[in-house]
C-alpha cells in the first residue's frame, strides 16, 4: 500500500472499487485543519474526470499499467477490431469504445494499448498524436483560387471526411490530428 505522498500525474489507482488514473494533484496544507490532496482523477473505464480529495496520509492501492505497442489487423463486423503483439505476436481484440480515434486507423498502423498488467486486461487503445492518410476523394482545386484560406471535404483511404485546402488533390497523402480531425500537412 502506499500513501498520497507517492502521487504523481500518470500513476493508476484502484478508488471506490475502480481504475483511476491521476491526470493532476496538488498538496495542500491550511492554516487550520490538516493537509490534504486536491486532485483530478480519470476514470479509465469510463473516460469521465472526477475532482477528489484525499487526507494527506491516506493509503491507497497503486495499480500497475503496461503500454505496449501493438500492430492494427483488422476490423471484424462493426466495433471489434484486431491488432497485434509486434514483439511476441500474440493478438487482441478491443472495442471500439476503448479506441480514442477509431476512425483514422488503417491496416498496419501502430497504436499503444494500455494494458492491467495482473491480469492482462486491455483498458484502452491510443493512436499517435498524428496520422498520415491519403486522400481517396476530393473536388479538384480552382486555378488561382489559392490567396485565401478556403478549405474543401475530401474522403481518405478509411471513409473519414476531413476539411483539406483547395491545392489537395485526390491521391495526396495528408496529415492529420487524431484529437480533432484537422489537416495538418501535404506529406510528399
Amino acid at each position: 500500500m502506499a500513501t498520497t505522498s507517492d502521487f504523481k500525474n500518470g500513476l493508476c489507482i484502484k478508488h471506490n472499487g475502480d481504475l483511476w488514473k491521476i491526470e493532476s494533484f496538488q498538496h495542500v496544507k491550511p492554516g487550520k485543519g490538516p493537509a490534504f490532496v486536491r486532485t483530478k482523477i480519470r476514470n479509465l473505464n469510463t473516460s469521465r474526470v472526477l475532482e477528489n480529495t484525499f487526507t494527506a496520509g491516506v493509503k491507497i492501492e497503486i495499480v500497475r499499467i503496461e503500454n505496449r505497442a501493438h500492430q492494427f489487423l483488422y476490423k471484424e463486423g462493426s466495433d471489434t477490431y484486431h491488432f497485434m503483439n509486434q514483439k511476441n505476436y500474440e493478438q487482441v481484440a478491443i472495442q471500439k469504445n476503448m479506441i480514442n480515434a477509431p476512425e483514422y486507423l488503417k491496416e498496419g498502423s501502430t497504436v499503444d494499448i494500455m494494458f492491467l498488467a495482473e491480469d492482462e486486461k486491455p483498458l484502452s487503445c491510443t493512436l499517435p498524436p498524428n496520422v498520415i492518410l491519403e486522400i481517396t476523394f476530393t473536388e479538384p482545386g480552382e486555378k488561382g483560387n489559392t490567396a485565401t484560406n478556403a478549405l474543401k471535404p475530401a474522403q481518405t483511404e478509411t471513409g473519414v471526411e476531413i476539411k483539406v485546402p483547395l491545392f489537395i488533390n485526390k491521391g495526396d497523402s495528408v496529415k492529420i490530428d487524431t484529437s480533432n480531425g484537422n489537416y495538418i500537412e501535404r506529406v510528399k
